[in-house]
């Protein structure tokens, strides 16, 4: 069944891009979602991109989930009807880009000027002065089409340092002020980005500290209205109705797209969440979806949980679906070594053995070949598996010819570096779990 169009809405809206990574892109979106979230508005944050743990960051700063905006993976119609539905409940809509600006293909340029919502650039200022105004006016101007709101400088170490940086300002390009350099501010990193939202203990004060600099800012006002269209989309089909699926959701396993979630929901299945790490038992459920995270971090919670690997072992054994992604794959091997050459046994249901790496072993878009057909997907991985089983399928990747990551199947068990997006295909989804 599909549902039709409605009027366009028009809500608030910013594009919060940055010349490319470190910038400071994520503080400066959650700092002005907490900002106006704090003047009593309602802020809808969105995710240009696969990533997971900038949306962590960001759905405390705003209060709410915070879904992908990714014209590959996702799709242009799905997009849109995220931010109509958005705009429709929303004070102000906030999408933060990934890497840089016209980095990627597709690029968060393109997201931007697809749904003509204006682009902010976030520069670091560290190391540079009136120079900042010639990179403004290269991002301003390097693409036709594209609405730009302005310059915000980061990391701003003066008064002086901020005049110098007004003076090479080009006219015509609206300088939004700038931020200090504070410490308060910094967000902490690890090997895949930033560090989860629930790691960081003083957050709050951190996105508090963040805000209160926004409000000295023209960012202090709400950005002009942008007009959201929907467009015709289907009613999700009854797949799943009456299915249990249990859910891992701890700091070990958190890599998930929250859209993954309402589409299992939409299509009739009943979500129950437990801890690897904490729960020595699982909930009576018919499915397990064990998602991406780090469970190199907690290998000698997850070794000595012996009741929770019985507890999968038992799963596994009655014939009961198991799907895998990336850390949760991992967590089903024999062990995984980590940097510093400790070894933590693992469940054991997949043969082998994950050896964590110092670089990037796995980066990109691939289309991911499941049982019930093709799943757009990403992977992003610092690990290497050794396993004798022979992969069921491979990856096709989206921009070169070599070979994509292994999707292995056991019994009922699909497991994979690839995190996949349910929507691009939610029959081959549902079958993951039934």
């Amino acid at each position: 069944m599909k549902f039709s169009s409605s009027r366009p809405q028009p809500c608030p809206a910013l594009f919060i891009s940055a010349p490319g990574s470190n910038h400071g892109k994520t503080t400066i979106t959650a700092a002005l979602a907490r900002y106006h979230a704090e003047q009593g508005r309602k802020v809808r944050v969105f995710k240009s991109g696969p990533d997971f743990l900038d949306p962590m960051i960001l759905e405390r700063a705003c209060g709410y989930p915070v879904h992908q905006l990714d014209l590959w993976m996702i799709g242009e119609a799905e997009c849109r009807r995220l931010l109509y539905e958005a705009a429709l409940e929303a004070d102000l809509i906030l999408i933060e880009g990934v890497m840089g600006l016209f980095d990627g293909e597709p690029c968060s340029a393109d997201v931007a000027k697809l749904f003509s919502v204006p682009a902010l650039a976030v520069i670091d200022a560290t190391g540079s002065a009136q120079t900042l105004g010639a990179i403004a006016y290269g991002l301003a101007n390097y693409r036709p089409g594209i609405k730009f709101a302005g310059v915000l400088a980061n990391n701003v170490a003066s008064p002086r340092h901020n005049e110098m940086i007004m003076q090479g300002m080009p006219s015509g390009l609206h300088y939004l002020g700038g931020i200090p350099r504070d410490s308060r501010f910094v967000l902490p990193e690890r090997h895949l980005g930033l560090v989860q939202a629930e790691e960081v203990p003083d957050l709050e004060p951190r996105m508090l500290a963040a805000a209160t600099a926004i409000g000295s800012t023209d960012l202090a006002n709400l950005p002009k209205a942008v007009e959201f269209a929907s467009s015709e989309q289907e009613t999700p089909p009854q797949l799943l109705p009456g299915i249990c699926i249990g859910v891992a959701r701890d700091t070990a396993f958190s890599f998930i797209y929250a859209a993954n979630l309402d589409l299992l929901r939409a299509m009739g299945a009943k979500l129950k969440f437990f801890s690897p790490l904490t729960d020595r038992t699982l909930p009576d459920v018919d499915s397990i979806y064990l998602p991406g995270g780090y469970p190199e971090l907690h290998l000698q919670t997850l070794q000595d949980n012996l009741a929770m690997k019985a507890a999968l072992q038992t799963h596994f054994q009655l014939g009961k679906p198991i799907y895998a992604e990336c850390g949760g794959m991992l967590y089903l091997l024999e062990s995984i070594l980590d940097k510093t050459g400790n070894r933590g046994e693992m469940v054991g249901l997949l043969p082998g053995h994950a050896i964590m790496q110092n670089r990037l072993k796995g980066l990109g878009y691939q289309f991911a070949p499941m049982p019930g057909g093709v799943l757009r997907s990403h992977t992003f991985h610092h690990s290497l598996i050794e396993t004798p089983l022979v992969p069921a399928a491979f990856g096709e990747r989206l921009h070169n010819t070599s070979e994509g990551e292994a999707i292995y199947r056991l019994n009922r068990l699909t497991a994979s570096y690839l995190h996949c997006y349910f929507a691009s295909n939610p029959t081959a989804a549902a079958q993951l779990f039934c």
